[in-house]
């Protein structure tokens, strides 16, 4: 990236000065606004041989003393009309007008733009870089003909054969060749980048114009894709990303989407009913692959663009835009336009439609927008409000006064905001189209009606005066509204105690329900084994002589937290990780596990024991992370009577993790169940990974016929070794009416394995009978759980090996 902006001492890359000296231009000759801005907005976004014939035309409309039917007259003489400047995606509807105070300079720079653009589109850069790499040649005879002076050593064999075929077709009009052989070319120099070679400087421009013919070509090639079906917009898709990841490090979440793209072209060509289904979660892991690369670009470029750009008094809206603009200059901005060709495409053919209703509720308020939801989740709205959220990653609560949220970012339907919103009867949903997204966020400060059906919006404005009252919204006075309460445990005199010992005095919900499925679930369905340290032992811990120290410092900081300090409560969970064990519960704890037939810690060696003893602390310090803390200041618990017991079970080492809601949570229809699947541990399911799950739904009256709804896009799947976790189960979790699940933090003893995920040799994905088996048995160990207690019930578990293992299960709220 960096190299492309310096240039070689020649020419440079004069595809990235395209997009350069058009901003030079326009703040030069202060013209930021009308033609010049539409026309900056086009370059951007493509840049094409029509670009020579604009600048021509301006350059005649200014030497003709500003005529603007000489304009017209070189625009319609070269083919360009006003429906076609009208037809570019970035469409250029004024006509230019200057003053006359601006001739000279506008000729001036205007008359060196049209060299840069020449020698982009007449492929003028790259032949320098290439004879730069092949060697020159007597004057006056052809390029590459006769004895070349001074070539690049140990090119490939065929190597300048494939140059001169790339020259020879660079101007077609019909681009996938020429592609195709760009290309090659970079496939073939790839190896020698990554040698010691004296010439290496000459190489790595010829990338560098390879790479950024690519991107012209891609341009040029977008008129023909206007008519195209989904298989060519794919095809080119496949050209760009494979350039895409020969430019990139850490290409490896590239390289699996480019195989997804493949086997997703695959299923196309073979009919496959779910083909669009399946490109549409390739779509967008691609998506997420794009904007985690722009995010890592602008934590690393803008600052030094700020400090340099203020030494150096340039403008700011320029400093604004620099790490935008270096972006959007690259093959990731053809890419992600060759998307959003495709991604409509795709919607329709797998009957997506333009939301995915999470939470189907009717709603009236007033639309306000924030860039992330994670910002306003503590605010309190003072009328009913609409939030238009551009990112919401799952985590996050959502604000009072709020009556829907509304985002492009796409949350698991079982993610914890997914749960807030259904339990707060606060409409949720993803809207897929850009447009709708556009026309919601210029309804800003504007009252709307949104009615919701399981698979759609439809929304209006709310004149002022007009009297309109959303359906199933009920108002509830606050002191009409149960108020919920906590009852403060107490330490019954045991550290740990075994899963036959479980009782309401002594665990949460989480607990008790895994001990009371042992040997009633049929016996294909495992459920681990369990321990627990119940209520009261983190008091009786904190009590100690030997941690004296540390509870009057937590006191300290508690007294800090009531007078509405909250930034104390990193301190409060740092200071918590400081407790040292009394000997008493390390026996208890090692005897429970060991007379369980779990694996004790220490008998590894003392470090074990410490890091079990780590991640025990840590799940006891969730109790004062930000999000559970200000959940149950929301719904008024004291927070000082909130307990925590904590579950140990060993981890199974799983191929897939799923979440069950007995009930599907977006349609409310009991006849059906819903889940979601992620490879790997659940903590990318149920935490804020990004990405979406594999989804499906079943009916109870055919469990042996599963409907996958979505599938997976999560880049990343976390992988462990034999282990144990530490499950967070606190006397929060029981209460109806309120959801506690999710609040708190389960920890594993060992560090999770992050691992980028490729779904194209994944069974579950590519095997048909194989994922109606897994998710046929999903389905079924669901079904007999909810039977067992008579209700709706939220499940998690596992699969390893192909067997269904139950984790937790709760009631679905």
């Amino acid at each position: 990236m960096i190299l492309s902006t310096v240039g070689r001492g020649g020419e440079g890359d004069v595809g990235q000065r395209i997009r350069d000296e058009i901003l030079v231009i326009q703040r030069n000759n202060d013209c930021k606004g009308g033609m010049m801005e539409e026309w900056h907005q086009k370059l951007h976004n493509n840049t094409s041989p029509d670009d020579v014939v604009i600048c021509q035309a301006l350059i005649d409309y200014i030497k003709s003393d500003f005529d603007i039917s000489v304009y017209w007259k070189t625009l319609n003489e070269n083919g360009i009309t006003k429906e076609r400047l009208l037809s570019y995606d970035r469409a250029i509807h004024s006509e230019p007008s200057f003053r006359r105070d601006q001739k000279d300079g506008l000729l001036r720079d205007l008359g060196n733009y049209m060299r840069t653009l020449k020698a982009v589109h007449s492929g003028a850069d790259l032949e320098s870089a290439i004879s730069n790499c092949m060697g020159y040649k007597a004057e006056g005879q052809g390029f590459m003909v006769g004895v070349n002076i001074n070539p690049v050593s140990g090119l490939p064999s065929g190597f300048p054969e494939l140059l001169q075929y790339v020259l020879t077709h660079v101007e077609d009009k019909n681009v996938e060749g020429l592609l195709e052989g760009l290309l090659e070319a970079r496939e073939d120099l790839q190896p020698l980048l990554s040698q010691s070679n004296d010439r290496l400087k000459d190489l790595l421009f010829l990338d560098i114009a390879l790479d950024s013919t690519v991107r012209t070509v891609i341009e040029r090639g977008y008129e023909e894709l206007n008519d195209a079906g989904p298989e060519k917009i794919m095809y080119f898709i496949i050209l760009v990303l494979e350039n895409l990841a020969l430019s990139w490090d850490n290409n490896e979440d590239l390289i699996y989407c480019l195989k997804g793209w493949n086997h997703a072209l695959n299923m196309l060509k073979s009919k496959d009913d779910f083909w669009a289904l399946y490109a549409k979660s390739v779509l967008d892991r691609t998506r997420l692959a794009l904007a985690t690369k722009a995010e890592s670009y602008q934590r690393v470029l803008q600052p030094s663009a700020e400090y340099l750009g203020s030494l150096l008094g340039v403008d700011q809206w320029a400093l604004n835009i620099f790490t935008e603009e270096i972006i959007r200059a690259g093959s990731a901005a053809s890419l992600s336009s060759l998307l959003n060709r495709l991604d409509p495409v795709l919607r329709k053919t797998a009957n997506l439609g333009s939301w995915q209703i999470i939470s189907p509720v009717e709603a009236v308020g007033y639309v306000a927008v924030v860039d992330e939801l994670l910002t306003v989740q503590n605010k309190s709205y003072e009328r009913p409000t609409i939030l238009i959220a551009k990112s919401v990653k799952g985590e996050e609560e959502i604000p009072d006064g709020t009556v829907a949220v509304l985002t492009p970012d796409m949350p698991d339907v079982l993610s914890h905001v997914s749960v807030r919103a259904r339990n707060s009867k606060v409409c949720f949903a993803t809207c897929f189209d850009p447009n709708i997204l556009v026309d919601l966020q210029a309804k800003e400060g504007k009252r709307l009606h949104l009615k919701t059906t399981s698979a759609d919006i439809v929304y209006r404005e709310v004149k002022d005066g007009e009297v309109e009252v959303a359906g199933p919204i009920v108002v509830k006075e606050e002191s009409s509204m149960p108020r919920l309460t906590l009852v403060r445990k107490q330490f019954a005199g045991r550290y740990a105690i075994s899963s036959d010992e479980f009782t309401s005095e002594l665990v949460g919900a989480k607990s008790r329900n895994i001990s009371y499925l042992k040997g009633k679930v049929p016996s294909w369905v495992g459920i681990p084994t369990s321990v627990a340290l119940p209520f009261g032992v983190f008091e009786k811990v904190l009590s100690e002589d030997c941690n004296q120290a540390v509870a009057e410092k937590l006191d300290t900081l508690k007294k800090k937290l009531k007078a509405g300090d909250s930034s104390t409560l990193g301190e409060i969970r740092k200071t918590v990780l400081e407790l040292l064990p009394p000997s008493q519960l390390v026996e208890e704890l090692r005897n429970k596990m060991i007379s369980s037939g779990m694996p004790w810690p220490g008998d590894e060696n003392e470090q074990r024991w410490e890091q079990a003893w780590t991640a025990i602390k840590k799940v006891w310090a969730s109790k004062w992370n930000e999000r559970a803390y200000f959940s149950t200041r929301k719904v008024k618990l004291d927070h000082d009577y909130l307990c925590m017991a904590v579950l140990v079970q060993e981890i199974i080492n799983a191929d897939y993790a799923f979440v069950i809601h007995t009930t599907n949570p977006s349609s409310g229809d009991s006849s059906e169940i819903y889940a979601e699947v992620v490879k790997g541990l659940g903590e990318t399911l149920v935490g804020a990974y990004p990405g979406r799950a594999l989804s499906f739904i079943c009916k109870k009256t055919d469990l042996t016929s599963p409907k996958v709804l979505g599938y997976p896009s999560k880049p990343i799947g976390l992988f462990i070794r034999r282990s144990i976790i530490f499950r967070s189960d606190s006397n929060g979790e029981d209460l109806e009416g309120y959801a506690g699940a999710g609040l708190y933090d389960s920890v594993p003893m060992d560090e999770e394995e992050k691992v980028v995920l490729d779904y194209s040799s994944d069974p579950l994905i590519i095997d048909g009978s194989f994922q109606q088996s897994i998710l046929s048995s999903i389905a079924k160990a669901g079904h007999a759980i909810e039977e067992l207690y008579g209700s709706p019930q939220d499940i998690e578990g596992v699969v390893r090996d192909g067997k269904i293992y139950v984790v937790q299960t709760r009631p679905q709220m």
